[in-house]
């Protein structure tokens, strides 16, 4: 497995920048994950990174060294996210909960999956076309796919998000089967809200990646002014060559068994654990837990 990886988030007008992202794999599995804190409720920073600690956990463990069922995964590890964050939010003794949006890839066997919930997107380019992008789960799109008027409708609306009290609304796509070139983009809202869709796939099309995503965020930071959401972004390109790219990795002389990362287990509050085997063991099994008497209390009350 081949690909190249370019990650990078800017701070824009906000006063504290809650988005988080990064990217694991193995010999034969790779993932692409990024969050977005939403602001209005406290500790989103928080909620954005318990999702990424607790996907890449749930990576971690699955992928042995390929994760055998894509989609099953992908569901788990965002409910698991979400309760994590809950979960969080009750030992601390919150009257209000964290949120953040999620969309997360894995790719293996030559195939992409994703997952979403909220309004942080994935494109998906290839010979210079967008093949596909997510759909946000935001009432301005909901009525604009309806064919509605879209005018008085604030676009940071959201309908579902990980940490709200309801059960997340989430969406799984795939498997694409990725040929050598394509383009996957993973982004927040502070991306695509300044830069149209063409714009994205036409940059991402006629530069490497590690030229078109900053490119294509300055862009955003400059159209989005001093009241600028922040930016993050990482984004692939599958099979590169090696001559082409100096962020190439290759996963061919992976050991069996190792895991990499950029997604930072330690996060400064004592209360949440460094991932290592051990903590991912308990982790899980707290989280199982939690669901399980989740599921008892609503059946007891229904």
């Amino acid at each position: 497995m081949k690909f190249s990886v370019y990650q990078i988030s800017r701070q824009g007008g906000r006063e504290r920048n809650e988005d988080r992202m990064g990217y694991a794999y193995t010999r034969e599995s790779g993932l692409l994950v990024l969050a977005d804190g939403m602001g209005g409720h406290p500790d989103g920073a928080m909620a954005a990174q318990l999702a990424l600690q607790t996907v890449s956990a749930y990576f971690q463990k699955a992928a042995s060294p390929a994760v055998r069922q894509v989609p099953e995964f992908l569901s788990s590890a965002l409910m698991a996210a979400h309760h994590q964050i809950i979960r969080y939010a009750a030992e601390k003794g919150m009257l209000d909960t964290p949120r953040t949006t999620l969309v997360a890839a894995v790719m293996e066997r030559n195939h992409l999956h994703w997952i979403h919930c909220g309004d942080s997107r994935l494109y998906v380019v290839r010979n210079g076309e967008l093949l596909t992008r997510t759909r946000d789960h935001s009432y301005i799109e909901q009525q604009a796919n309806l064919g509605r008027s879209t005018e008085h409708i604030n676009r940071n609306i959201l309908f579902t998000c990980l940490g709200s009290p309801a059960k997340p609304v989430f969406d799984i796509s795939g498997p694409l089967q990725l040929v050598q070139g394509d383009r996957v983009l993973l982004c927040s809202d502070g991306l695509w809200g300044t830069v149209r869709d063409h714009e994205i796939a036409y940059e991402l099309s006629r530069r490497t990646l590690d030229q078109a995503v900053p490119e294509l965020v300055e862009m955003a930071l400059r159209r989005g002014g001093v009241r600028c959401d922040n930016v993050t972004v990482v984004a692939m390109e599958w099979e590169t060559p090696e001559e082409f790219q100096a962020s190439r990795v290759s996963t061919d002389d992976i050991e069996d068994g190792v895991f990499a990362s950029t997604i930072q287990s330690g996060v400064p509050d004592p209360t949440i654990e460094d991932l290592d085997d051990e903590a991912i063991e308990r982790s899980i099994a707290e989280i199982n837990e939690a669901i399980r008497r989740t599921a008892e209390r609503r059946s007891a009350s229904s």
